[in-house]
């Protein structure tokens, strides 16, 4: 099925395979330059041809019959080569009125070795069960650690290119602490994992970071942006919700390590369990998180379903790995995904006892939109004990419940809410897997055909949505794309390997994600030299570790751990940190608690950045400079920007500028020479030692600090933030070790995993 490359070549994406195979070198051609005519979509199909069906195009031409669109074996006999490869204007494809770019010369080559070897079509690799490849016999066989490395390595020596060495152990102390909690290494951590010269001394420190409760705060983080996750309403008045037991549940089901099948079975139907628990009624908040209208005058059954269209769009993405939502007007342009599959799978979704406004801005009864549950003082003495219940109030989450009645469901017209076309039974997307007929046509009985070993989506999007958050980048690279218009897998069959092993071993997401920073491929240096540059540019073949910028909240969770200011409270409701004045204010209807900003002071004022706020129609500054969702709805990634904007935050953000005055403050109440002040406050933040020339121009900085400041100008530096500054300090020496402090802050390395 996945065909390797044999010869060297400059770059990887230049050669040819021996072997052509459809799924990986022609149906993306195709998909890209030719289905908008000749695809899936009937509405818009030319010449009534397909492309993406054999049977369509091995036939004669409608309009030629004496001509054939492929013939195997004969590409000069073959209309598609011939019209891709002619320079003719008027009979090249695609046309220069489609506004499609030509093929290039190599797409054209790659066709017509694919037309020489027989043009054999192949059902697309992602709608393939899984299978368990065989793990590849490498040359090298002192390399590898577990099977991963040899699926790695045995690409890499294809290509001949070697992985690099293993990082040091700094450098990877804090990769492997920032990945599994989020936070840096502790200085004592540091010294320790130094210290051990045991074999087994990186085994130990995974599993002490995967006991520890942050781990659970770090795993959740991906999956708030998955379950668009916020604490309001959204839409135009965007008031307070109270969701967050929710997110308590999440941290703890990380920490638990519930197996995955029940992790997702639970939020998509917990509710239908039999004797289902309040633990699993509050896992459905999962498919309550969407935004919900307060705004009084809308038509009820428009945005009932916008609600029931999100959570079938979330399913489709979070899950399954597929652009559903394109199915929603029309049959899917480029996937096997008709209008009707989309309103099946729309019917799972569609008997929630909710209606489209339930009430409009209001008090602590409004937090909660029914159906709902009451989380009670009772229920976090024993059952509920993860969540973090801070009075004795009245505490209300959405949650999902069916009617009792059925609600019929129907194709809506070019997806308007109003324009019903025929009556559609719930199911699933035949092309995937069908739904099997014994399964109750309820959200549990979804939930059974996606946990179906045969359900060929399910275990590789979430291997590779762990995948992504520990590489930066997926096997599959459109992690929320698996179809035709999808990035190919880079390693198609350790993906297949790593999703079957992750289903035999009970859906253990611990174990999965403890493979994975076990490998030599996760251990690597990240060092990057100039061939693999030019070979290897994105790292496709992994021969380097991992490198690339915190995400938004783990930049200020860098910060606050390191500084000592970092409240290590687990869950609870969300908090307003510093923010800008005037930003709620000037885009709100004036209605609701968040229509102006009240920032949080004490403890609450140095809480994690997943614990930050999230008002939908403002979003947290700060979060958004580093590229966090607004959690609008679905995302499986998260965009990688690189700013003047992000630099600016750095230098001038009240958090960091803060933890840099109470770090210094920290530093100077010891005795110990300057230049050791500034390697500890390096250790702690870079989680390394300096070497000579960076500590002696930290040093020097320091000094000149210390000659140019005055009591005057020191006074206006220490203003920042609420953390008081101890009593007969030297201010001008506390400012001097600030500013040496901020300028470690803002160096790149301080938030990047190296």
């Amino acid at each position: 099925m996945f065909n390797a490359c044999s010869n060297a070549a400059s770059n990887i994406e230049d050669q040819i395979p021996d072997t052509i195979s459809y799924n990986f070198n022609i149906r993306p051609i195709l998909s890209d330059k030719c289905y908008k005519c000749h695809g899936p979509d009937a509405s818009k199909r030319q010449a009534g041809l397909r492309l993406d069906k054999p049977e369509s195009a091995f036939k004669a031409l409608k309009d030629n019959p004496g001509a054939h669109v492929l013939v195997p074996g004969s590409p000069e006999m073959s209309e598609l080569f011939r019209r891709v490869s002619t320079n003719d204007t008027s009979e090249i494809m695609p046309p220069a009125n489609s506004n499609l770019k030509r093929l290039t010369p190599h797409e054209v080559d790659l066709v017509k070795k694919w037309i020489k070897q027989g043009a054999k079509y192949e059902k697309h690799w992602a709608f393939v069960p899984p299978k368990l490849w065989p793990v590849p016999e490498v040359k090298d066989k002192e390399w590898p650690k577990n099977q991963i490395d040899n699926f790695i390595l045995k690409k890499q020596e294809q290509y001949g290119v070697k992985p690099n060495p293993e990082a040091d152990k700094e450098h990877l102390l804090k990769r492997v602490s920032l990945d599994l909690t989020g936070l840096p290494p502790s200085l004592e951590m540091q010294n320790r994992f130094l210290a051990d010269k045991s074999p087994d001394a990186y085994n130990k420190i995974v599993d002490e970071l995967m006991k520890s409760p942050a781990y659970g705060e770090k795993m959740a983080l991906h999956w708030m942006d998955v379950a668009r996750y916020a604490d309001s309403h959204g839409y135009q008045d965007d008031n307070y919700r109270t969701q967050w037991p929710w997110r308590d549940w999440v941290i703890h089901a990380y920490n638990e390590n519930l197996p995955y099948d029940k992790f997702i079975s639970w939020q998509l139907a917990g509710d239908l369990m039999p004797n289902a628990t309040k633990e699993q009624l509050l896992a459905t908040g999962f498919n309550r998180n969407h935004k919900i209208t307060e705004e009084g005058g809308v038509i009820n059954e428009e945005y009932r379903v916008a609600y029931v269209t999100d959570r079938t769009n979330t399913f489709g993405k979070a899950l399954l790995g597929v652009t559903m939502e394109c199915a929603h007007c029309h049959d899917h342009k480029y996937d096997p995904f008709s209008q009707k599959e989309y309103y099946q799978l729309f019917s799972f979704f569609n008997s929630v006892k909710e209606p489209g406004l339930q009430s409009t801005v209001g008090g602590p009864e409004t937090y909660a939109k029914r159906p709902l549950m009451q989380v009670t003082n009772d229920d976090v003495k024993g059952i509920l004990k993860f969540i973090n219940k801070q009075d004795t109030g009245k505490l209300i989450v959405s949650v999902m419940g069916d009617s009792e009645v059925y609600r019929k469901t129907y194709i809506l017209r070019r997806g308007n809410y109003d324009t019903h076309g025929d009556e559609v039974e719930p199911g699933t997307p035949r092309s995937i897997l069908p739904f099997d007929n014994s399964l109750p046509k309820n959200r549990l009985g979804l939930a059974e055909w996606l946990f179906d070993k045969r359900n060929p989506l399910t275990a590789r999007v979430f291997v590779n949505q762990t995948w992504q958050e520990l590489f930066g980048k997926g096997i599959v690279k459109s992690s929320g794309d698996f179809g035709m218009q999808g990035d190919l897998p880079s390693h198609p069959e350790l993906l297949d390997w790593l999703s079957v092993d992750f289903m035999n071993h009970g859906w253990d997401m611990k174990r999965l994600v403890k493979q994975m920073v076990m490998s030599a491929t996760y251990r690597q240096s990240a060092v990057i030299t100039p061939d693999k540059m030019k070979i290897d540019p994105d790292n496709t073949l992994l021969t380097r570790g991992p490198r690339y910028r915190l995400p938004a909240e783990l930049v200020r969770d860098l910060v606050l751990a390191s500084s000592g200011l970092l409240t290590k409270t687990i869950g609870g409701p969300s908090v307003n940190p510093y923010q800008p004045p005037g930003l709620w204010e000037n885009a709100t209807s004036g209605r609701g608690i968040l229509a102006s900003y009240k920032q949080v002071h004490g403890p609450d004022l140095y809480r994690r950045g997943m614990y930050t706020l999230i008002k939908r129609t403002v979003p947290p500054v700060e979060m958004a400079i580093f590229d966090a969702s607004n959690r609008d709805q679905c995302e499986v990634k998260r965009l990688r920007t690189n700013t003047p904007l992000q630099a600016l935050l750095m230098e001038n953000d009240p958090t960091v500028l803060e933890a840099a005055r109470v770090l210094a403050a920290k530093l100077l109440s010891d005795n110990s020479p300057a230049n050791d002040k500034i390697k500890k406050a390096f250790r702690l933040i870079m989680c390394r030692m300096p070497n000579e020339k960076e500590l002696g121009i930290l040093t020097g900085y320091y000094n000149d600090q210390l000659k140019t400041l005055n009591k005057k100008d020191a006074q206006k530096v220490l203003s920042v933030g609420e953390y008081p500054i101890p009593q007969n300090i030297d201010k001008v020496m506390l400012a001097a070790m600030m500013k040496t402090v901020d300028t470690i802050y803002n160096l790149e390395e301080a938030i990047t995993k190296t």
